[in-house]
């Protein structure tokens, strides 16, 4: 048994250090994702470099006992194969199973960035590669749109890599998952405006500037629908069931690709006017643009409303209607196309008719 520390010159005055394993008849290489610099001249560099050789002969000694211990899995030749391409095809799969595809592609797409898309190995995604992706998710580096990656976004995005890893697992490409040695993201709970019944009552009977707009959002409301799939909705995708009586959406979620057969009230079908041809968008002239956006806060303000009302409110007013009126929380994740239970949960949270009808259980006081 050997393990030493290698070190590979590089570019501009730096030296990588990493691991060479020799185990029984087996090798492997390990990449500390640490450097040194090769001629340090300034206290700064020479204190890193101090400080960076400790931390290598730290992580060579607890692979040392690992060993010892058989707990750590060197590896087969397998691990010499392409993770960022194994991640792929995990990606390819679940655009089959369609729900969680779009995370997955994002999660890839970030990983692609992360690696500067240079390809990496099974044997280079250990504890440190796994602390370095999730400091990447979470360094404000990462934009989405143009607001910083959100920590729950982040959170799910850094559970495919453990994902991932536990399938390679399963197939015996690794000999152990290193992500389990590294702690998660904590989800933490978003902030998600709603409108209650009465307040979409007002905005009803209120005019907008903007009439297209308007009827979008109130068909929101009463569907759920992201903005992203209502300004995309084509008119063969509503589709009258003779067998239920009702009129349902047939689309494809644009986020997640899931596809969705979502029923919908006689209310909401009026929202849509009348019936053009398939190929026509239903709500036409919808934009998402700041003019938009501005119009949409002004009609809201007009209707007496004080609330940061955005687009995406719509769909939040929708799970706090359902849940309030009684839909239960597997349907009403259904009917929002989740992929996770955990995501409805949250509007659970926001209003629960079954604590509020325990509270009116208690008797008068005579206050």
């Amino acid at each position: 048994m050997s393990v030493t520390i290698r070190e590979t010159k590089l570019k501009k005055n730096k030296v990588r250090l990493s691991l060479d394993i020799y185990y029984q008849g087996k090798s492997k290489y390990e990449n500390l994702g640490i450097f040194l610099y090769e001629k340090p001249t300034t206290k700064d560099e020479r204190e890193h470099n101090t400080k960076t050789k400790a931390l290598a002969e730290s992580i060579r000694a607890k692979r040392i006992l690992e060993i010892q211990d058989h707990k750590f899995g060197v590896t087969s030749a397998k691990s010499q194969s392409s993770f960022l391409s194994y991640f792929k095809s995990l990606t390819d799969q679940r655009q089959r199973q369609e729900r969680e595809y779009g995370n997955w592609y994002s999660t890839y797409k970030h990983l692609c960035n992360f690696t500067n898309h240079q390809d990496i190995k099974f044997i280079d995604v250990n504890e440190v590669f796994f602390n370095r992706f999730k400091d990447y998710l979470l360094s404000g580096r990462v934009k989405s749109g143009n607001r910083n990656l959100q920590s729950n976004s982040a959170a799910s995005y850094l559970n495919k890599i453990k994902t991932a890893l536990n399938q390679a697992l399963l197939e015996n490409i690794i000999s152990e998952n290193p992500a389990k040695r590294v702690r998660g993201i904590k989800l933490q709970d978003s902030q998600r405006e709603f409108l209650l019944l009465d307040e979409l009552k007002k905005l009803a009977v209120t005019t907008c500037e903007i009439p297209v707009l308007k009827d979008a959002f109130m068909f929101s409301c009463l569907t759920g629908l992201r903005y992203s799939d209502v300004e995309k909705l084509l008119w063969r995708e509503v589709i009258f069931s003779e067998a239920e009586d009702r009129y349902k959406i047939h689309f494809i979620q644009k986020k997640t690709k899931g596809a969705q057969y979502h029923p919908i009230s006689k209310e909401a079908y009026k929202l849509l006017g009348l019936r053009q041809a398939d190929d026509q968008k239903v709500f036409n002239g919808l934009k998402n643009s700041a003019w938009h956006n501005i119009r949409l806060r002004q009609w809201v303000m007009n209707a007496g409303i004080s609330k940061k009302i955005t687009f995406h409110s719509s769909r939040h007013t929708y799970a706090v209607l359902l849940l309030t009126y009684g839909g239960d929380i597997y349907t009403v994740s259904s009917l929002l196309g989740h992929a996770n239970l955990k995501t409805t949960q949250v509007y659970a949270k926001i209003i629960d008719t079954k604590k509020n009808n325990v509270v009116d259980l208690l008797p008068s006081i005579g206050l």
